[in-house]
């Protein structure tokens, strides 16, 4: 086991610079070095596992995987079926997304063509594949234009993704390979992780429609009625809070028997008031808003659903507009259900589905494309105090089972800022040390339990770490006017869209 303590001083924060930091320590030195006479062959039978920190799963999950990449060489990277965990009504809306979403997209575009997006929480990676030309290297670039920070940040799993179908790798999908991952549980989580995905997908998609006629060529899995696929599929995204207004219209017309031109201003005027609002309020203000009309367009959606089983019942035929959309988007649901036996059950939480569809495709598309200049993580870089204790807690743990010096911390200063300044002075004052011993002889005898080798790096391997640092790992310098120019390319951005 390998532990890193990263000094934001010294390596660059944020995800997408984490995996440039250990795919390039995995496949750059250690796969280098320890095969460096058959490099070709084991670069090969090389396979990253990407995880979250909350997923669960069973090994025969990874072996399904495992087993899709060894039989198909021009597999680049799998994933698998992913399970939603966690408890009350945010969660049940996205088992049921989850699950549509495996069901018939995923599933679409593996047979169609390829999967888009391998997730970060629980996909196998080839390394030749991400060693390839334009894969690894691209993934380095730092973000100089508005888009490029939306594109590669705010989903860097999908943009790598982006770049091996790019490259000419097919991307898979394994629906028998089971992972279960902690799912937002609060509205705020919520919305803000969806703001990070939406348009990351919108600007990922694009990015690989406007390459579709050279990825059709270098790509035999991605074809062009396969590109006519996604671009329809991107229209229907792009029209569906105007779709939702229609809906929410004829909702008015049929349940309160309204004049079809006033059930229309009804229907716009909400979400244009929420739209300006979102110009002018916090972002949490925003949420709590959108939780507010959420509730509202919950229970009109019940009502509508009340009146048109009402309205079946009173003319006794289905055969209405209504009652055929009602019908054959449920009878959709159950076939597909059935087909997925094992998941038939997840069709209960259908129903939290169907009454959220006005906040999950117009309110939260409203607050994604504001807060489209926000380009912070939101669900984890804010983290309350008890957060914060655990995780100096879990910091403690992890230096107290150092095995090896990292070269990061070779100074005594450097080490003190991994500790909180009172853990210092107690354990000080606990051991009563002398003033040069350095941190790693104290914590040796704070640790009975553990035999620490102190060994250094080998120098090679300290020249690549330094090398690497420097090349792709330095944090960025940015000063206030480029901050600001930043903040406004982003602002611009978002008006354009």
């Amino acid at each position: 086991m390998m532990i890193h303590l990263k000094d934001k001083t010294l390596i660059r924060h944020k995800k997408r610079w984490s995996q440039i930091m250990y795919l390039y320590y995995i496949l750059g030195w250690r796969l280098n070095r320890q095969y460096f006479k058959e490099f070709e062959e084991e670069r090969e039978n090389t396979y990253i596992l990407a995880l979250d920190g909350d997923t669960d799963f069973q090994p025969s999950a990874v072996m399904l995987l495992v087993d899709r990449l060894k039989l198909y060489p021009e597999v680049g990277a799998a994933c698998g079926r992913i399970h939603p965990t966690g408890t009350g009504p945010m969660v049940w809306y996205q088992k049921f997304e989850y699950a549509v979403g495996h069901w018939l997209q995923k599933t679409a575009e593996h047979v169609f063509g390829c999967v888009l997006c391998s997730p970060g929480c629980f996909s196998l990676f080839r390394g030749a594949a991400l060693m390839d030309d334009n894969v690894m290297k691209r993934y380095t670039t730092k973000a100089s234009e508005a888009s490029q920070y939306v594109q590669y940040d705010q989903g860097e799993d999908r943009w790598l993704c982006t770049l091996l179908l790019q490259q000419g790798w097919r991307v898979e999908y394994n629906a028998a390979s089971d992972a279960y991952t902690n799912a937002p549980q609060e509205f705020k989580e919520f919305y803000n992780q969806r703001r990070r995905w939406g348009p990351s997908t919108m600007a990922n998609t694009i990015d690989l429609l406007g390459s579709g006629e050279l990825t059709s060529q270098r790509n035999s899995s991605i074809s062009k009625p396969y590109i006519l696929y996604q671009i329809i599929s991107m229209g229907a995204s792009i029209l569906s809070p105007a779709t939702i207004c229609l809906m929410i219209a004829g909702s008015f017309v049929f349940v309160f028997k309204m004049n079809a031109d006033l059930s229309l201003v009804l229907a716009i005027a909400p979400p244009t008031v929420y739209l300006i609002l979102c110009f002018k309020l916090k972002s949490d203000t925003q949420i709590t808003i959108a939780a507010i009309m959420s509730v509202f367009y919950a229970f009109l959606m019940v009502g509508t659903i009340l009146s048109i089983i009402g309205d079946l019942v009173m003319q006794q035929t289905f055969m209405t507009p209504s009652g055929l959309f009602l019908i054959g988007i449920v009878a959709m649901y159950i076939i597909t259900a059935a087909l997925h036996p094992q998941e038939f059950s997840l069709v209960i939480y259908g129903l939290v589905y169907f009454l959220c569809i006005p906040s999950g495709y117009l309110l939260l598309i409203i607050y994604s494309i504001v807060n489209m200049n926000n380009v912070t993580w939101g669900t984890r870089e804010s983290g309350s105090k008890a957060k914060a204790t655990a995780v100096n807690t879990i910091k403690k743990k992890f230096v107290n089972s150092l095995c090896c010096k990292c070269p990061c911390l070779e100074s005594e200063d450097q080490f003190e800022e991994i500790l909180p300044t009172e853990t210092i002075t107690q354990r000080e004052h606990e051991f009563q040390l002398s003033p040069h011993q350095t941190w790693i002889e104290r914590l040796q005898m704070k640790s009975n339990d553990f035999l620490l080798d102190e060994t250094e790096l080998p120098y090679d391997e300290i020249d690549f770490w330094r090398e690497l640092q420097k090349k792709y790992l330095e944090p960025l310098k940015e000063n206030k006017e480029q901050q600001e120019k930043i903040a406004n390319d982003l602002k611009e951005l978002r008006n354009k869209k």
